[in-house]
């Protein structure tokens, strides 16, 4: 039998739950509207790491583009965390010149990483 303090600590979810939220301009309200929960219920996600049910936690991760791994597989290397799923999510919008002008972004910052300090 599992002892009360192994449980995972939900804090930390709730806090990404809570950027990404408010990131993509979205109140507790509209968020509990569109997956069917109580806007108290995700204000306890959020600020004290209420544990959700499985069906709430793939809603917020699915609805707000949230990556689970950076959570619950923390000594892995995660390949898509929550940043870069996020920038991901607003580079499907940009045009072709706007993917140019990030392409170039890219590839200042390896050739910067490629150059060795003196």
């Amino acid at each position: 039998m599992r002892k009360k303090e192994d449980k995972y600590d939900f804090r930390t979810f709730g806090l990404a739950i809570k950027e990404a939220r408010i990131k993509q301009g979205l109140t507790r309200e509209q968020v509990g509207a569109s997956i069917e929960i109580d806007p108290r219920y995700l204000t306890n996600i959020e600020n004290k790491g209420q544990h959700p049910s499985i069906q709430v936690l793939y809603d917020l991760v699915s609805l707000l583009n949230v990556s689970v791994d950076e959570f619950f597989l923390p000594a892995t290397n995660t390949i898509k965390g929550t940043k870069r799923r996020w920038i991901e999510k607003q580079m499907d919008s940009f045009t072709e010149k706007e993917l140019i002008l990030m392409e170039a972004l890219v590839n200042g910052i390896v050739e910067s990483n490629e150059i060795k300090d003196y």
